[in-house]
């Protein structure tokens, strides 16, 4: 086996999968915070101060919905500790505060709206907790985190995601919890087996960093001990090791996936990355930043090169105290949504044909016109460059252009270019480098009666199983 035959056996599970397929989700910070106008709470803040008296779980999920996210990810308890749900282990909990009499549920709110929308459901649960007692006792604590995840996955039905940030501090011991990490991923596993465990997980890593920049290539087959070094706060407790210092990969290193880096490692995974940043420059609202909402621009940016990048888009969205999305946010929601539906609606491929002289029998180039696994364009082995031409009767603008692998196949296209040809002249209009999931080609109205795709490098016989071209309508 070569080492590039070695380095396409690693493949995505099933359920990781399907996450990558959702692409663009919602995350939504809620709290105290949002009533003291912190963006970390300390554990001390009175539940009597949580009090949203507008609150609709329905008006978040048809924003989110308009703008084109199937997903929602609730941060059900911040580092503050106060928790949105009525949880049996503690009494700092919405059930103690005025909302609704303390009767209310907010994740039952916001779990049931998803349902009700056709949105998929996922849950934050911050490790560290600022107001327990048990913080920084060991096992104790664990234990008792362990009780909240399982309320968390046992009382709100089917649940895609359980996002998990790597913060710890000290308790009031002075001392640092350590995280029972094994426990807490064997009880998603137990309890929710289709939830991809995400950043301090080994399903879905951070891309590192929380503004929205991306790699100009991202892979999703990384060595394995970058599942490590993402649990950020576990790290903190080598830092006085030097054989983990020389060991340790950095969650924001420029190249976690090339054949350099991955010469030496003989143990690799399937690891893609997320792309979380929020649409205001806090996490939590304020309302000194309603005039601070991202332009279109710029969040159309970030998911071309997310979503578009081989990697997922998770955008957060902060509810005011009265418990609604304020007015500019709801609005650039929804300009997103119409910004993705005018330009990836129209896929003009149909009407043209396919040529592709290296086509492998049953992976004929006419199976990227379904965006699918089930068929897909494969060369014949020991090849590993390609050329697929596109032609039209006549001349077409093009907006964007998305392939796509079968990542099911694993990721192994290394670098591509992209040729416009209009009356007799030729022009590259694009290089790339991975494709992965999914590539996004964004062009700024392109005039051609042909395309020539060529795949220039790949690790073995690269696959396709899906091109768009899209006309901007």
């Amino acid at each position: 086996m070569t080492r590039d035959e070695f380095l396409i056996k690693t493949i995505p599970h099933e359920r990781q999968i399907k996450f990558q397929q959702l692409e663009f989700y919602a995350f939504v910070h809620f709290t105290v915070n949002t009533f003291t106008d912190n963006e970390w709470g300390n554990g001390s803040e009175s539940p009597e101060i949580f009090n949203p008296k507008k609150l609709d779980a329905e008006q978040w999920v048809k924003a989110i919905k308009k703008a084109g996210m199937k997903g929602l990810i609730l941060t059900c308890k911040h580092h503050d500790g106060f928790c949105l749900w009525p949880s049996k282990f503690t009494d700092h909990t919405v059930d103690s505060a005025p909302y609704k009499n303390g009767s209310g549920d907010v994740v039952k709110e916001v779990s049931d709206a998803c349902a009700k929308y056709g949105i998929k459901f996922g849950v934050y649960l911050s490790p560290w907790d600022r107001h327990s007692k048990l913080y920084g006792y060991g096992k104790p604590y664990n234990d008792f985190f362990v009780n909240q995840l399982t309320e968390l996955l046992t009382n709100y039905g089917e649940v895609f995601s359980v996002w998990f940030d790597g913060a710890c501090g000290e308790g009031e011991n002075g001392k640092k919890q350590f995280y029972d990490w094994d426990s807490y991923y064997d009880t998603i596993r137990r309890l929710q087996p289709n939830a991809c465990i995400n950043v301090c997980g080994p399903d879905i890593r951070w891309c590192g960093n929380e503004a929205g920049h991306t790699r100009k290539a991202e892979w999703s087959v990384v060595p394995e001990r970058t599942r490590d070094t993402e649990k950020i706060a576990e790290a903190s407790q080598h830092e006085d090791n030097e054989e983990f210092r020389q060991r340790e990969i950095k969650a924001w290193d420029g190249d976690l996936g090339s054949r350099e880096v991955l010469l030496n490692e003989d143990k690799l995974v399937w690891y893609p990355a997320e792309v979380n940043t929020s649409i205001r420059p806090g996490w939590f609202y304020h309302t000194y930043e309603d005039d601070k909402v991202r332009s279109l621009e710029d969040l159309i940016n970030v998911y071309n090169c997310s979503v578009g990048g081989n990697s997922t888009f998770l955008l957060n969205i902060p509810p005011t105290p009265d418990g609604l999305f304020h007015e500019n946010d709801v609005r650039r929601l929804e300009e997103i949504g119409d910004y993705l539906r005018k330009n990836f609606t129209s896929n003009i491929l149909d009407s043209a044909k396919l040529y592709c002289a290296d086509e492998m029998q049953g992976y004929e180039i006419d199976n990227v016109r379904c965006d699918n696994y089930d068929g897909f364009f494969r060369t014949p082995d020991g090849k590993t460059e390609t050329t697929v031409e596109i032609v039209w009767d006549s001349s077409v603008n093009i907006a964007n252009i998305v392939l796509k692998e079968n990542i099911t196949q694993s990721q192994r296209i290394e670098s591509f270019t992209v040729t416009a040809v209009n009356d007799g002249e030729s022009k590259e209009i694009y290089s790339g480098m991975v494709v992965g999931y999914k590539r996004i080609v964004p062009l700024d109205n392109v005039r051609a009666e042909k395309l020539i795709i060529r795949i220039t490098d790949s690790r073995v016989a690269p696959t396709l199983s899906f091109i768009g071209v899209y006309e901007r309508i």
